[in-house]
């Protein structure tokens, strides 16, 4: 599979809900962990499938640590201790999502490899793409975030109780980049709706898995 290219995610029966609030638990008994966000389950998921990698097993961290980055570099750690002694590589599909260095550090400490970036719609987007248009006033969505645009930003933001904070939180924005990883009529719907909600104006950009896709090949292909 060429990187960039998009699959429809493959079936999953942990709903967004439950990725946001607890992850997925690896289950398999393959020889590769992928450690990485619930909100990129169903597109790591898909990969693997459209891949044949059988070898490959995957873990994800609850989505909501996105909310809180303080906390992701000390749970991607106790992950990596609780589960990393029966694989022979560990690939940890976070970017610094907002850790400061800390994520990138742990995983150092630890000898595992992560994706280059600062968040993960810059590897969706291409990293080099996406830091090149220094886009500081817009607010990225991804497939992910849009579906739990509610949970994660409006009620997890707290701007269902407080709308006052929209202003405080979303001023500096400009634009909503929906970053799409599908074509989905029905998920751009919701995105336009999400930036009419938060005032910003809308732009869709189809990425596909951008850099996602070859970080995993080439994680895959080293064990």
């Amino acid at each position: 599979m060429q990187a960039g290219t998009a699959t429809k995610p493959g079936a999953l029966r942990v709903s967004d809900g439950a990725l946001t609030r607890d992850g997925l638990s690896a289950r398999g008994d393959g020889t590769v962990l992928v450690l990485a966000c619930g909100a990129l389950a169903r597109e790591i998921l898909a990969l693997i499938r459209v891949n044949g990698w059988t070898y490959v097993d995957l873990h994800c961290l609850p989505a909501i640590l996105h909310n809180h980055p303080q906390k992701i570099a000390g749970a991607v750690r106790d992950a990596i201790q609780a589960r990393g002694a029966r694989y022979g590589k560990i690939f940890v599909a976070y970017a610094d999502c907002g850790t400061g260095g800390d994520l990138a550090r742990v995983c150092d400490e630890m000898g595992v490899e992560m994706i280059r970036g600062p968040h993960c719609y810059a590897f969706f987007d291409g990293v080099d793409a996406f830091v090149a248009r220094e886009e500081v006033f817009s607010f990225f969505l991804t497939d992910f975030l849009t579906r739990q645009f509610d949970t994660l930003i409006w009620r997890g933001l707290k701007l269902d109780r407080h709308p006052e904070l929209r202003g405080m939180i979303f001023g500096h924005y400009q634009t909503l980049v929906y970053l799409a990883q599908t074509e989905d009529s029905d998920l751009t719907r919701q995105a336009q709706a999400a930036a009419d909600k938060l005032g910003l104006s809308f732009e869709r950009r189809f990425t596909g898995y951008g850099d996602l896709a070859g970080a995993l090949e080439a994680a895959v292909a080293q064990a």
